[in-house]
């Protein structure tokens, strides 16, 4: 089966961290993502840039609105994510335990599955 572990971290907070503390997360992370993929497990990772960059684009009936980032009530973002395969949930939930991020933010185990009962595919 197929999980994806959400990165959702504070906003501001890669901010707050020297040069070397974030190259220092950055490389955790990334011996973190090699860990998984040496084990055939990992179909993409990737690191997302700050809500500063960021775009929503919503649909009301008669209505478009595309609003620009930063977003005024965002207390926290998803900084990245790690697309899992041929992981069972118990391993998703493990590796999201192991995930350097889990330190210093919250990680989100999700299987990944269709948008309504009815699809039998994606």
């Amino acid at each position: 089966m197929a999980y994806m572990l959400l990165i959702h971290e504070p906003v501001g907070q890669r901010a707050t961290r020297t040069e070397a503390e974030g190259r220092a997360a950055y490389a955790a992370m990334v011996a973190f993502g090699e860990g998984i993929a040496a084990r055939g497990q990992l179909k993409a990772v990737e690191s997302l840039a700050g809500l500063d960059t960021a775009v929503r684009v919503s649909h009301a009936p008669g209505q478009s609105q595309t609003l620009d980032g930063p977003f005024a009530e965002a207390k926290e973002m998803v900084g990245g994510f790690f697309l899992l395969q041929n992981v069972t949930r118990e391993q998703a939930v493990a590796y999201a335990h192991a995930c350097p991020a889990a330190q210093w933010c919250t990680v989100e185990v999700r299987a990944l599955a269709p948008c309504f009962e009815g699809n039998a595919t994606r």
